[in-house]
């Protein structure tokens, strides 16, 4: 499953930006996979958090095996040592304890997650210990499919904005501006900024002149 969007969403940054123009005609359409089950992904995000993309895949694999699901109903009922034993840390394993048992006593509604705007989603996940708002933003993204996030605390696409617009620092009322020229679609202008995050697609920008801000 990939997160739906085309050419209405892609002419539309064409048109608004010249330079974002130039990437989507580089790279095309950039498949992002979903993750829709909003608890499973949140704590494979807990999972993820500082460790290797192989080791991630291994704690994951091994957490699943143990729960047999990833579902707050068997995560809670598991101790933590059961937890960390998967190859994480304890703190990591109280993160996730915490998550399952706030979806079970409804203190995290996932349901009226969906409805939620994107301010209540940040403010409700982020609440969560091991949740900060990075982690809700790619939440919002790769779970809700939500169209019109650019993450600030995103390192890859503040890289990429600089690297596309040639700017040696990236200000935060830079990245607003930018910020409002995306909207309503900032989620797809972040898959081509984490693209053009690598400094091999920025020599490639090296002779083609900045759009203005």
């Amino acid at each position: 499953m990939f997160f739906e969007y085309g050419s209405k969403e892609t002419d539309w940054l064409a048109r608004r930006d010249k330079r974002m123009a130039q990437a989507i005609a580089h790279f095309g359409i950039l498949r992002r996979g979903m993750m829709p089950d909003l608890f499973a992904a949140l704590v494979r995000n807990i999972v993820d958090q500082q460790i290797s993309t192989k080791a991630g895949l291994t704690v994951n694999a091994r957490l699943l095996a143990l729960a047999g699901s990833v579902t707050p109903q068997r995560l809670e009922a598991l101790p933590a040592q059961a937890i960390q034993g998967c190859g994480m840390s304890m703190k990591k394993a109280l993160y996730i304890k915490g998550a399952a048992s706030a979806a079970m006593s409804g203190e995290l509604d996932l349901s009226a997650i969906h409805q939620a705007s994107d301010e209540q989603v940040i403010a409700t996940l982020s609440r969560l210990p091991g949740i900060g708002v990075w982690t809700a933003e790619m939440l919002m993204i790769f779970s809700l499919g939500r169209p019109d996030v650019l993450s600030w605390g995103d390192l890859a696409i503040r890289l990429g904005m600089m690297h596309l617009y040639r700017h040696k620092t990236l200000p935060r009322d830079r990245f607003e501006r930018y910020r409002r020229r995306y909207s309503p679609y900032g989620s797809i202008a972040s898959f081509y900024l984490w693209a053009m995050s690598t400094p091999d697609y920025a020599a490639g920008l090296a002779a083609v002149k900045p759009a203005p801000l």
